[in-house]
């Protein structure tokens, strides 16, 4: 998309839904934002989380990433804009809920997969970021229901992985722990548009109604 093709959208927008949105746009403006979900997704063009839940403006916090990763919380952390996103939205916005949502054919997990960082030429930050999930990839290798669909098993795992990690953060686990926040793992897929939410007692990801269902 061009950056005129990108500004005649701004005009669509400008002419039909913001003056229908105006208000809700003033509001925020003057009273802030108070979101009370934070959603951690892959920046992936084809997985939009607004579009996905439609939502309106100011309801979603959202932190996209190569494969909705959450490192874990360390004292020499290098990612640390990951990390400064979780600050503001726990401590600052005081969200009551964050989720990681993997999504199918993630180009992360499926580099991490194949082991094959080199493939994308002159990648200097890819390879280390992606590392982080090398125990979902492990995890994963360990299912025998994943022989048959290896790279959505490891696209779960990798939103488990997340999901632990953020337990990692003493300020995170801490509400958790007092039930002030709730963390949930979903998963998306592109061409069925199924959404799959993680059962926390089974540790299994089961498929939402959509709400057609005869």
């Amino acid at each position: 998309m061009s950056i005129e093709e990108l500004i005649d959208g701004y005009r669509r927008f400008r002419h039909t839904s913001f003056p229908v949105a105006q208000e809700v746009y003033r509001g925020l403006e003057k009273r802030g934002q108070t979101p009370q979900t934070m959603f951690i997704a892959c920046c992936d063009s084809r997985v939009d989380p607004a579009t996905i839940f439609d939502t309106s403006p100011g309801e979603l916090f959202v932190l996209r990433n190569v494969a909705n990763l959450v490192p874990p919380n360390s004292p020499m952390a290098k990612h640390q804009a990951m990390s400064a996103a979780l600050e503001f939205a726990v401590l600052h916005l005081n969200v009551r809920h964050i989720v990681v949502m993997g999504h199918a054919q993630c180009g992360g997990a499926k580099i991490l997969l194949e082991g094959d960082y080199g493939r994308i030429a002159n990648a200097e930050f890819l390879g280390s970021w992606m590392d982080l999930a090398i125990p979902a990839r492990n995890r994963m290798l360990l299912q025998p229901q994943a022989r048959q669909d290896s790279l959505r098993y490891l696209e779960y795992s990798i939103v488990q992985l997340s999901l632990e990690n953020l337990l990692t953060y003493d300020w995170i686990r801490a509400r958790f722990e007092r039930g002030e926040i709730e963390l949930h793992g979903l998963h998306f897929g592109i061409a069925t548009g199924e959404l799959a939410i993680l059962d926390k007692e089974t540790g299994c990801f089961v498929t939402v109604s959509g709400g057609d269902e005869p």
